[in-house]
């Protein structure tokens, strides 16, 4: 078997698709017996995995060249150059360029001032190794300074790649044979605030959409809600290939701490949405990011994170214990044990938990169309993992009627499959 590069990826759907750049850009440059590891920076845990990671890369590939990106890296290249393991350390910013991979790159840390990045061009792949689905890179970096967050640290100011590059991808994967393709980045709501005319993420979908008639399904990644644009509510409302699954950026529920998360909504902004979609798509399902335990947090307050879940009609969470990012302002805040925001996590968690059983329970009976992931297992138009009749192909979309359901999957018959 021919020798590739090990790609391992933490984090965001930004960074896998940014790992399948330098996928491309590693194989170019004959890195073949090369382990990157795209690092993250959204929590200290996330940091320690990466860490593990590198550690256990060397064990196993003693000989290999071990190459350390992504945000933590770009937030941190002296500590990670220092572990024994590494033999380089690249930013942000250059491990999207191809010069960064060539084989007499050999300085032990190439990392730029990721603020003085002003643009994000648009990379051309064809398909990701192991994904039935594609994610397609449409903005990077973010303008805003919540106070618990270091991204905008690792990935430098908002900045939107252009229209027609992310038609051509999306072309590109459709013709590759992707039935579904994830729109991905810091802060997508953002979109298009850098470029001539000023185009809105609204507008982007839409002009996306016409120019790839053969694109099945489109997916958007995580959102701000009150960054959304009335374009955007109109797509959501009237077009069937804009999948009826929201990831929303929350954070909390309690209107004191958004204030000082620095957040941009209240919490009646984000039932008012959540509304105001369904009233719009009754299919429409959503996910949210919550963190628990953020500092200055009361059992009051925090209940009222915990009733967001059901206020809003939440149903796939992510939810985070806070964790303190060494240089923000909510570092230096009165911090609550790490019990009480482990403890406040698992009651989120369990919240969850039950509407995601809720909402299975309630899809008996519904025919869907899935995304056939592997040989067992697919995804409706709501994200719903769903267990699959054998033989089916990887990157498909079959339309099944669904029969059962446990507590966290669907399962049904076979009613027709349909090329991808």
């Amino acid at each position: 078997m021919t020798a590739r590069p090990q790609i391992i990826t933490f984090g965001c759907r930004l960074n896998a698709f940014e790992s399948e750049v330098m996928r491309g850009h590693a194989e170019t440059a004959g890195l073949d017996d090369a382990v990157i590891v795209n690092t993250c920076a959204v929590t200290a845990e996330a940091e320690r995995q990466a860490r593990q990671a590198i550690r256990k890369a060397r064990r196993d590939n003693p000989t290999a060249r071990i190459v350390v990106t992504g945000c933590a890296a770009q937030r941190d290249a002296e500590a990670f150059a220092a572990m024994p393991e590494v033999d380089r350390v690249i930013g942000n910013t250059e491990k999207m360029q191809a010069e960064s991979f060539a084989p007499d790159a050999d300085a032990p840390i190439a990392v730029s001032d990721i603020m003085a990045v002003r643009e994000t061009a648009g990379h051309l792949i064809t398909g990701f190794e192991d994904r039935a689905r594609a994610f397609v890179q449409v903005q990077n970096g973010c303008d805003h300074r919540c106070t618990f967050c270091i991204i905008p640290y690792g990935r430098g100011n908002s900045r939107s790649v252009p229209i027609g590059s992310i038609v051509q991808q999306v072309q590109q994967l459709v013709a590759n044979g992707y039935s579904e393709v994830v729109l991905t980045g810091v802060d997508i709501t953002s979109y298009g605030a850098d470029l001539p005319g000023q185009p809105a993420l609204g507008q982007m979908v839409r002009r996306l959409l016409a120019l790839v008639p053969e694109l099945p399904r489109l997916r958007i990644s995580s959102i701000d809600a009150v960054e959304v644009d009335a374009d955007l509510l109109d797509l959501i409302a009237g077009e069937p290939r804009l999948m009826p699954h929201l990831h929303l950026s929350l954070q909390a529920g309690d209107d004191m701490i958004l204030k000082r998360m620095k957040r941009r909504h209240s919490r009646a902004d984000a039932v008012a949405f959540c509304k105001q979609v369904r009233d719009l798509r009754p299919d429409a399902v959503f996910g949210a990011d919550l963190i628990a335990g953020f500092p200055t947090e009361t059992d009051e307050m925090f209940r009222r994170s915990l009733d967001l879940i059901e206020d809003c009609g939440l149903t796939w969470l992510h939810v985070f214990p806070y964790s303190p990012r060494p240089g923000t302002p909510a570092a230096r805040m009165p911090q609550l044990p790490k019990t009480v925001r482990r403890d406040r996590a698992k009651l989120l968690r369990e919240a969850g938990n039950r509407r995601v059983a809720a909402f299975l329970n309630d899809c008996i009976g519904q025919d869907v169309t899935v995304l056939v992931e592997t040989a067992e297992r697919g995804r409706t138009e709501q994200y719903a993992p769903v267990h699959l009749p054998s033989g089916l192909a990887p990157g498909t979309l079959a339309r099944m009627r669904i029969t059962g359901a446990d507590e966290t999957t669907l399962t049904g018959i076979l009613l027709a499959e349909a090329a991808a």
